[in-house]
């Protein structure tokens, strides 16, 4: 019996053809980065510079007196040790991945984005004009945006660029959830309203996102996606809970504004507005956790292609 003959002829192997880690992304995350920068815009013009949006964003803040008790304790608490809770949760995981792993780039290009977020947000708060005075009795100085839910939203952002796209999902939740706590805390201490915390989380997404595409484009080797739910770490339960927080917190805002919404059985708000503002930190900081997961996770490069 003979064989045909395979000396020269082309051996056939398994190649990946993935395009690299953020390949034909970029576009997304120039679009997604100038959102941010227009909503923070249109964030400061409308809680700041209308009569409709300080009294909205005053309302809030002054209903959250009527919290006095444990609720208040709990947040002054955390948020004393909200700077150090920060910068510990953000060292120990970047210098562990970086470390464990290898990703210099990644955690330093981390690192500068960090810094330079909380600086934008200290550089804003002066460059920001004082609140006109336009019939809502508040303070003139210009709070927007909040310093603590800066440092809380860029410390876990970091964390979420140098963790793999497997861990990703559950980074994001967990991050986005100390963000929107550290935010939801400042309201109800009363150091901040409702729009500082929001403009914050798009300071961050305005730094960090330009921040991201770097490093997914410099860590091509290890930004790689295996498929979602492949591991429990990137199970879509972690965007569903985001999802369903954001959609809970939408239906309670409406609740609130209905209730002292002229021509709907108006009453007398105790805390309908301080609900309101709430429920709209909550809602900013899942949506940009759920469109941060899926932003990460459709520019990262995908292995076993053919």
């Amino acid at each position: 019996m003979t064989y045909p003959r395979t000396r020269g002829l082309p051996t056939t192997r398994k190649t990946d053809h993935a395009p690299r880690a953020g390949t034909g992304s970029g576009f997304l995350f120039v679009m997604a980065t100038l959102w941010c920068m227009i909503a923070l815009a249109g964030t400061y013009y409308f809680f700041v510079r209308t009569t409709t949006g300080q009294y909205i964003d005053e309302s809030a803040l002054v209903e959250a007196a009527t919290l006095n008790g444990p609720a208040e304790r709990a947040s002054t608490q955390f948020l004393d040790w909200l700077p150090v809770i920060s910068v510990v949760i953000a060292a120990v995981v970047v210098l562990f991945v970086t470390i464990m792993r290898r990703r210099w780039k990644a955690a330093g290009i981390a690192l500068v984005a960090c810094v330079a977020a909380n600086l934008a947000t200290q550089l804003l708060k002066d460059w920001f004009p004082d609140r006109p005075f336009r019939g809502v009795q508040t303070i003139e100085l210009n709070s927007l945006p909040s310093g603590h839910t800066t440092l809380a939203a860029s410390a876990a952002a970091a964390v979420f660029l140098v963790v793999s796209p497997r861990w990703r999902p559950l980074a994001g939740f967990l991050g986005g959830t100390f963000a929107v706590a550290a935010g939801v805390s400042t309201l109800v201490n009363q150091w901040h309203r409702p729009a500082d915390v929001v403009a914050a989380f798009l300071v961050v997404g305005a730094v960090m996102l330009p921040a991201g595409w770097l490093v997914l484009r410099t860590g091509n080797r290890w930004n790689v996606q295996d498929g979602r739910g492949d591991h429990w770490a990137s199970s879509r339960l972690w965007a569903l809970l985001s999802t369903m927080a954001g959609i809970a917190s939408a239906a309670v805002a409406v609740y609130s504004l209905v209730r002292i919404a002229p021509g709907f059985g108006q009453e007398n708000s105790t805390t309908n507005y301080f609900w309101a503002g709430v429920s709209l930190i909550v809602i900013a900081g899942y949506l940009a956790t759920v469109a941060a997961t899926w932003l990460f996770g459709v520019s990262a490069r995908r292995r076993h292609a053919l």
